[in-house]
């Protein structure tokens, strides 16, 4: 069965509250769309410390004028609380993006990262349990396996963590789980695999690779490899991630007997990727290929290889096991299908 009316059957009932931490980033817009599309009532929450409200016209432009008016924006921040307990109240469902991202960034600004990672999400977990939400859905990160280095990664076996990002994101899950063990709130955290997709900013010192690099191939600008190009990724396409999180927020909503409690009770962690590996060189070949077949004037460029980065990891890949057993998840889309997909969105935003 088609994901999207999969999930249209689930919520076929009275429209459910959701809110959205991070709404006018780059998942939490995709996350909104998807859900406005399903006829959800959403309130987001942004500061645009990360996000823009570019992202949030853009989804406007995808939905119908009735469904947009379902959405409500507060322009406030995580790491106020009073912005937290607002934004909560009368809410079913929370999934939780607002954070500072990147690798590099916690290592140049540990501060920020820690007070916008641990100290909002602290506020969010207390404003979601004193709401009584149903369900707390939040974007962990695969940065936790750390210099854990089998393949594939496995929930259960993590490694010492190699950035002040990293930390951030395995104090999340330690919270988590303490709320659900003294406060019996249910949580569910989907430790992401390098996503990419459209609305996914290729701008700044802390740009992600797929969308850094389309930028720099359309504008015929050099592409720079960390490392011997030979590092290698578990890239996992935006759909898949909004499936994860709809399907996540739904899951104790199922009856007792479909439920397997044995991945944690009611403080589950799952790893959201499509559990196959590229490599950096892989990547950039295909890339330039797909580009060149859609804006045939561009030129080929040889990349330019550098230092490994700090924090980095050699190798990652995803085992979607508990995912799929525990959510209902089923991948849609591979790394190449997803990639065709944000071809089309860059070339039409950027090729201009």
């Amino acid at each position: 069965m088609n994901t999207f009316i999969d999930l249209k059957n689930q919520l076929k009932e009275e429209p459910k509250k959701w809110l959205i931490t991070g709404v006018a980033g780059f998942i939490g817009s995709n996350l909104l769309e998807a859900l406005l599309s399903l006829d959800q009532v959403v309130i987001g929450i942004d500061n645009f410390s990360t996000g823009h409200k570019k992202n949030l016209a853009e989804v406007k432009d995808c939905v119908s004028d009735k469904q947009w008016g379902r959405f409500n924006f507060v322009e406030g921040d995580i790491c106020n609380i009073k912005d937290c307990n607002h934004v909560c109240s009368g809410v079913d469902y929370v999934l939780h993006h607002a954070a500072l991202g990147s690798v590099p960034r916690s290592i140049k600004d540990p501060i920020a990262t820690n007070k916008s990672n641990i100290d909002g999400f602290l506020n969010m977990l207390v404003a979601a349990k004193d709401a009584e939400v149903k369900n707390f859905i939040y974007a962990a990160s695969s940065s936790t396996y750390g210099d854990h280095e089998a393949l594939p990664k496995i929930e259960d076996r993590i490694g010492k963590p190699l950035s002040p990002y990293a930390i951030t994101k395995y104090v999340n899950e330690l919270y988590a789980d303490i709320f659900a063990s003294s406060y019996d709130f249910k949580s569910v955290g989907l430790r992401y695999f390098n996503v990419f997709g459209p609305r996914q900013d290729p701008m700044g010192a802390y740009a992600a690779v797929i969308p850094k690099w389309i930028s720099s191939m359309l504008n015929s600008q050099q592409v720079m490899i960390n490392g011997d190009g030979e590092t290698s990724r578990d890239f996992c396409y935006v759909a898949n991630v909004v499936q994860a999180n709809i399907r996540a927020a739904l899951v104790f909503s199922k009856n007792a007997s479909d439920i397997d409690n044995s991945f944690g009770g009611n403080s589950v962690i799952c790893n959201i990727a499509v559990g196959e590996r590229t490599t950096l060189n892989q990547l950039f070949n295909f890339l330039q290929k797909s580009l060149k077949e859609n804006v045939p004037s561009l030129q080929d460029h040889n990349p330019v290889y550098r230092d490994f980065r700090d924090g980095d990891v050699r190798h990652s890949l995803a085992d979607i096991t508990r995912a799929k057993s525990f959510l209902g998840y089923k991948p849609e889309y591979d790394v190449f299908g997803g990639l065709h997909e944000s071809i089309n969105w860059y070339i039409n935003k950027l090729n201009k």
